[in-house]
C-alpha cells in the first residue's frame, strides 16, 4: 500500500441499503449503477483512512474472464499488497481506482470508473485481446470480512474465444484457466464466490 496512496470512495450512507447487505450480489445496468454513484458522489480518500472505515465505500472494479461457452474461467493466486487476501484464489481482475485516472476531461464517475478499469487491466495483464470488451454485470459487497465491508465491487466480463492470448503479469499468481464447474473446489475468496453466483444469476 502506498503511503499516501488516495483511493475513489463513495460514503455508504448514500448508497442504498440493498448494496450494504451482509452479501450482497446485485445485478443491475450500467446506467443505474452508475446514475446511482454519481448521484452519490465521490471523493478521492487518504487509502489508509478508508481502510479502517467502513463509512467509506471504496469502489473497486472487479473483471472476470471467462471463455465464451462459459465453460472456462480465469483465476489466479493472490499474493499482492493486501496481505489479508493471500493464499485464496481470485476470479476477479482489478484494483483501486485513483486521482491518477481522473483528467480534466474525464471528471464522471462513469469515466473515472472506466479509466480505472483500463489501467488494471492494463497494469495485470502483459497482453490482453483489445476487442474482448468488459461488460457491466452488477455490483457485490460482503461485511464477513475486514476486507469486504470497506469496498464496493462493480463486477464486469470479459467473455473470449482466445484465452491463450491473455498473458498474466507478474501480480497474476499462478494465473491459469480452469473449469468453471470445478472452481468451487478452490479455496476462493469470498468475492470471487459472489461474483461468480452474480453471473450464474444465483
Amino acid at each position: 500500500m502506498q503511503k499516501k496512496e488516495k483511493i475513489l470512495c463513495i460514503r455508504q450512507n448514500r448508497l442504498p441499503k440493498a448494496w450494504m447487505a451482509q452479501t450482497a450480489k446485485v445485478p443491475m445496468a450500467f446506467s443505474a449503477f452508475v446514475d446511482q454513484c454519481a448521484r452519490a458522489g465521490h471523493e478521492f480518500v487518504d487509502r489508509a483512512l478508508a481502510e479502517e472505515n467502513a463509512d467509506w465505500q471504496q469502489v473497486i472494479p472487479y473483471i472476470v474472464l471467462q471463455t465464451r461457452d462459459l465453460s472456462q474461467t480465469a483465476v489466479y493466486l493472490r499474493q499482492g499488497n493486501e496481505t489479508r487476501l493471500h493464499d485464496l484464489w481470485s476470479s476477479g481482475i482489478g484494483g483501486h481506482i485513483n486521482p491518477r485516472d481522473q483528467t480534466v476531461t474525464s471528471e464522471s464517475f462513469q469515466e473515472i470508473l472506466m479509466s480505472g478499469m483500463a489501467r488494471e487491466l492494463d497494469e495485470e495483464l502483459i497482453q490482453h485481446p483489445p476487442a474482448d470488451l468488459p461488460v457491466f454485470c452488477g455490483i457485490i459487497h460482503e461485511t464477513v470480512t475486514d476486507v469486504g465491508r470497506v469496498h464496493l465491487g462493480a463486477v464486469f466480463r470479459i467473455l473470449t474465444q482466445t484465452p491463450a492470448s491473455y498473458v498474466p503479469g507478474p501480480e497474476l499468481c499462478r494465473f491459469q484457466w480452469v473449469d468453471t464447474n470445478t472452481q468451487a473446489s478452490l479455496n476462493m475468496e469470498l468475492w470471487s464466490c459472489l461474483a461468480m453466483d452474480l453471473l450464474n444469476g444465483n
